[in-house]
Parts: structure tokens; C-alpha cells; sequence
């Protein structure tokens, strides 16, 4: 039965590189074609945000190389992770880049891509489920809604330098997006909620912190603009997260389908 829902799907070929995206985290997310490539591949090259279960697909034999990249810890160099696909391309393996969520959605996968390009590698992108929809699907909460958004802003929290990136138009977002979606943002929370209510955005504004979305140990903190960050201290979470500003977080309260991992809003438990 399994081998009939691979039929008919591309095999990888010797000295090709795959990039694959693992979705967020629940490997039930994987599609067919990153699970067939897993199990096809010599080498899988790793992200720090890839669940373990989804490199048990691996076949035996397969040799796994963790190159993981986590802000604030040592991590591998993007330009050696990206060399490291081209050498073993070259060596004639069959390269899995296991890459949590969707490779081209701030996870460098456009950086890779471009490497083995430069190099003469060929490749496959294998689209995954982003966080940023799939992550707050899982905490109940619509990255659209007709009867409250008519468009979505992805942004990322800080640039490769770790810090806020300069270049964001926040007067722009604020005014023009009813709601912003955030990777990594956690770490400078203070300055990003700042920027937006200094370009108008409501110190009321309804903001959900998704943390581990997805995954058993998804934890998810409902709070405002104002008290955003005093509340993510207090509730004592770290990342990763996806944090989502914007009047799609109150219907939280009706399709929070998991129905558990809830920290309520600080002090909604005591009226």
C-alpha cells in the first residue's frame, strides 16, 4: 500500500540535491513527496527545527549531518552548509536538505538553491507547511478570515546580523496589514510591539505567541500589544514561536481545536 502512493513520484538522482521542507514540526505534516525523498536519500542534511520522528523515514544506512542554525547558539556557517551540499553532490550521493517548515520561507533555502546553482548541481525545491499557516492553524487561529482580514504580512524578527531588520517599513505594515504574522521574534519582542504602536497600532491589539507549533509541546500565550512582553516573561516560554498580531487571535476562543497547552491572557484567570 505504501509503495502505491509513491507511484509514479521522481526518484532522486545520484549527485542531485533535494531541498525539502519537514512542515513545522507534527511529522503528520510531511508530504508524500518529502517522505519518499527521506527515504530515498544517502545523505540527510538537517535543520536544529526538524522533528526527530521525520529522520526515522531515513533508509538504513543513510547517513544523517546536523547543520543546524539557532540564534545565539554556535551554529554551522550558511556558506559551509551550502558548500557541504555541493561536495557531496559531487561525490555522486543522493542529498536530502531537511529544512524545518517551507525551505522558502525565511529558512535560506533561496541562499542554497542559489549555491548549487553557481556550482552546476541540480536540485529540487520540495515545498513544506510553513509555521506561520500551519503553526497557528494548530493553535486554532486563521491566518485569514473574510469577515476580518483581506491580506497577511509574513515579516522575520531579525536579520543575519540577529537583530531587527532595518529595512521594514513598519508605518507601512502597521497602516496597510490588519494582520502580521512574525518568525523569530521572540527575542526582540520589546522593540518590534514598540515600533508598531508608534505607528499606530492599539496597545489593545489581540497578539497569540505560538511556541513549539504543532508538536506535543506546543504552548500558545494569548496577550495584547501592551503586554506582550511583560506577559511572555511571565509566562516564562522560549522560542521557537511564531507570534501573530491582528483581530484573527480572538477567534482563538472558538477554533482552538487542540484544546490544550493554553496560557490564558495574565489575569483573565482571576475574574
Amino acid at each position: 500500500m505504501t509503495d502505491g502512493l509513491f507511484r509514479g513520484l521522481p526518484a532522486i538522482e545520484p549527485g542531485t540535491v533535494w531541498l525539502v521542507g519537514a512542515g513545522p514540526g507534527d511529522p503528520g505534516l510531511l508530504t508524500l513527496h518529502a517522505v519518499h525523498a527521506i527515504g530515498q536519500a544517502d545523505v540527510i542534511v538537517y535543520d536544529a527545527l526538524v522533528n526527530a520522528t521525520c529522520l526515522e523515514l531515513a533508509r538504513p544506512g543513510a547517513k544523517l549531518e546536523y547543520a543546524g542554525k539557532r540564534g545565539g547558539k554556535p551554529s554551522a556557517k550558511q556558506r559551509d552548509i551550502s558548500l557541504r551540499l555541493v561536495e557531496l553532490a559531487r561525490a555522486g550521493k543522493r542529498v536530502v536538505r531537511l529544512k524545518g517548515g517551507d525551505p522558502f520561507v525565511f529558512g535560506r533555502g533561496g541562499e542554497e538553491a542559489k549555491a548549487l546553482f553557481d556550482h552546476g548541481i541540480a536540485f529540487r525545491i520540495v515545498p513544506g507547511v510553513t509555521a506561520g499557516i500551519g503553526g497557528l492553524a494548530y493553535a486554532g487561529i486563521p491566518v485569514t478570515h473574510r469577515d476580518v482580514n483581506h491580506c497577511v504580512t509574513f515579516l522575520t524578527g531579525h536579520d543575519s546580523g540577529g537583530v531587527v531588520p532595518d529595512q521594514i517599513d513598519w508605518d507601512a505594515i502597521a497602516r496597510g496589514s490588519p494582520v502580521i504574522v512574525m518568525y523569530m521574534a521572540m527575542k526582540h519582542i520589546a522593540s518590534i510591539v514598540d515600533n508598531l504602536m508608534r505607528a499606530g497600532r492599539s496597545v489593545d491589539e489581540p497578539v497569540a505567541i505560538v511556541c513549539n507549533a504543532t508538536t506535543d509541546q506546543q504552548q500558545v500565550l494569548e496577550t495584547t500589544l501592551g503586554q506582550a512582553e511583560q506577559d511572555l516573561i511571565v509566562a516564562g516560554l522560549s522560542p521557537p514561536a511564531i507570534v501573530v498580531v491582528g483581530g484573527v487571535v480572538p477567534m482563538r476562543q472558538m477554533l482552538d481545536w487542540m484544546g490544550h497547552g493554553l496560557f490564558e491572557r495574565m489575569g483573565r484567570a482571576a475574574e
